[in-house]
């Protein structure tokens, strides 16, 4: 095992926006529970993910994970 060797977190969500170079913005939606009045609702984020093929399109489901800093904004990859 080396010094910083650590899980990474991984995302399932939906594309929402193809249009950029290599990159592509990934929607994901959690559930929540109130914790007074119990009614659920639906809590999203959105992701900037790196693809390097441009494969994904618009509505595309992906799996995402962490990664190091690619740019501002970017520390998620595509799952191959």
């Amino acid at each position: 095992m080396t010094k910083r060797q650590y899980k990474q977190r991984t995302f399932r969500g939906t594309v929402v926006s193809d249009k950029m170079d290599k990159t592509i913005v990934v929607q994901v939606d959690h559930v929540r529970r109130h914790s007074k009045y119990e009614k659920q609702y639906t809590v999203s984020k959105k992701y900037k993910v790196h693809d390097e093929a441009n494969a994904h399109k618009v509505g595309d489901v992906v799996e995402f994970i962490e990664c190091r800093p690619l740019s501002k904004e970017k520390r998620w990859r595509v799952v191959a």
